[in-house]
């Protein structure tokens, strides 16, 4: 997140480099603008190009990832920070991104976004010609490699399903977040993470230059529109997904084109990859060609969209028991249990325990001593629609207070849309009312929000660690949890003004 690498990575302060959006706004409204707008904010750090190159290196060769065969132009890294931890850098030409707040730009776009789904984003650096995203590191290799080039044992049918299906929530998740286009998808973008779930690279979802123009180059078979006009649409994605539904069915390349004459002749059970040996069920396989045939339309406007595609996969998923790590026959990653390494407080306890209620009480007790000097407010401002915006909070207070927190959230909501004032705080009890009722992305993003509001606001570290540990990101939880820890020991000890 926009704190995991904090150590390593300058946290991001907002408006400090650049602002989001360039309207004349001050840097922290900006900001606030941004997340108004999309309902989210951007999670992630600037990284200096010394840490990257103390990661790889200094981008040794030894250090790329890129698998012999791929397509892609750009130059994939792993790297290991000082903290241990692995990471993915992904190194553009200059020449693909010329001008550096393009580039930040379209980072933050895809830096936002945050999913159990995805090899997520974790930060970037442009730093003189160099363009270079960061992000986590999947450490099983990709589709690709145990679809064509496996050692030991060929991907069960289950698994196959799984594959789809959870690339398909992947890109539902993209689409719901107004990130529709997904470029050059292909079997190397899909990796599999320590537990061997299957994962879509967040690198997909940026452009591999200004124009977007990056199909020609990187996909076997590029869907027939783009032939035509060299646009991508999210029709184009769905092209792209059919062929990877392709793979996963045969085990193999196969030209869209020629995989449709044999659906047309009925020749399914040519389709399907005969490592498998028979075992798969023609009923789910069948489900699954038509599909890709749906996919693969010359027609655009024919195709499924994502949607769709998760409501006709999710169905087949016939080993929900099965942990993914022993249908791919990889051993199981273990990690040592994760204990905070500062003293807790009330509050990091509560966070620890992931006891709501206990945070609930802290907060009320709390009230808003947390948010003095972050609003500094004219006479001019003091209308009657700030007087209704203070009512819409205090409202908010009672409900919150009352544990009514649906009624929270929709008197917060209103206290934040008209945006006078900004409120961490605020942030931070809606954040808790989305736990409350079974909402955490939401409650992630407003805890993330509360971050960019109040940098050092531990708080918001807290919040964000429980939200992460109800989306099942448990690793990034026990991080956040220790960063807000350390900022409360930093402040206790007279080292800072964290809050």
């Amino acid at each position: 997140m926009g704190c995991f690498q904090s150590s390593l990575a300058k946290r991001h302060r907002p408006g400090r480099h650049h602002t989001h959006p360039s309207n004349g706004t001050s840097p922290s409204a900006a900001v606030a603008v941004t997340v108004v707008a999309t309902g989210t904010v951007s999670a992630f750090s600037e990284f200096s190009l010394s840490d990257l190159k103390a990661a790889t290196n200094n981008f040794s060769s030894d250090f790329i990832v890129s698998e012999s065969g791929e397509r892609a132009p750009n130059v994939v890294y792993k790297g290991r920070l000082q903290n241990r931890r692995w990471i993915a850098i992904k190194k553009f030409t200059k020449a693909a991104w010329p001008d550096p707040k393009q580039f930040v730009d379209e980072a933050w776009g895809v830096g936002k976004l945050r999913h159990k789904r995805l090899a997520n984003l974790i930060g970037y650096c442009c730093d003189g010609d160099e363009r270079l995203l960061v992000a986590e590191f999947m450490p099983n290799d990709t589709l690709a490699k145990h679809l064509f080039h496996w050692e030991n044992q060929t991907l069960e049918w289950a698994m196959r399903l799984r594959v789809s299906l959870y690339i398909a929530e992947a890109l539902e998740f993209c689409r719901s977040e107004g990130r529709p286009l997904y470029h050059d998808m292909n079997a190397y973008r899909v990796l599999f993470d320590e537990n061997g779930d299957p994962r879509l690279s967040c690198f997909g979802l940026m452009k591999n230059s200004r124009d977007g123009k990056s199909y020609s180059t990187n996909l076997a078979y590029t869907p027939p529109e783009y032939l035509r006009n060299g646009r991508v649409t999210p029709e184009s994605v769905m092209f792209s997904f059919g062929t990877v539904l392709l793979d996963l069915l045969s085990g193999k390349h196969i030209p869209p084109s020629h995989a449709l004459d044999m659906m047309r002749g009925k020749n399914i059970l040519l389709l399907i990859d005969s490592h498998l040996e028979g075992n798969f069920s023609t009923e789910e396989a069948t489900v699954v060609i038509n599909l890709a045939s749906k996919c693969l339309q010359y027609e655009p406007r024919e195709r499924p969209n994502t949607r769709d595609l998760v409501s006709t996969l999710a169905p087949l998923q016939n080993k929900p028991d099965i942990q993914s790590y022993v249908m791919l026959g990889i051993p199981k990653h273990e990690e040592a249990p994760t204990t905070p390494q500062h003293p807790l407080s009330p509050m990091g306890d509560a966070c620890h325990r992931m006891d709501l209620t206990a945070i609930h009480q802290i907060l009320v007790t709390t009230h808003y001593k947390d948010d003095e000097g972050t609003n500094e407010l004219s006479f001019q401002e003091w209308t009657q629609q700030m007087k209704d915006m203070l009512d819409a909070r205090k409202r908010g207070d009672l409900a919150f207070r009352d544990k009514d927190f649906r009624t929270a959230i929709d008197c917060y909501s209103q206290f934040i849309d008209v945006g006078t004032m900004i409120s961490p705080t605020v942030y931070g009890r809606r954040s808790l009312c989305y736990l409350m009722c079974e909402q955490p992305d939401a409650a992630l993003r407003d805890a993330m929000q509360a971050q960019c509001v109040l940098p050092d606001w531990s708080t918001a570290f807290y919040m964000q660690a429980v939200a992460l540990a109800k989306l099942d990101m448990h690793k990034d939880a026990a991080d956040m949890l220790n960063e807000a820890a350390a900022l409360e020991d930093k402040k206790h000890k007279g080292g800072g003004t964290g809050r």
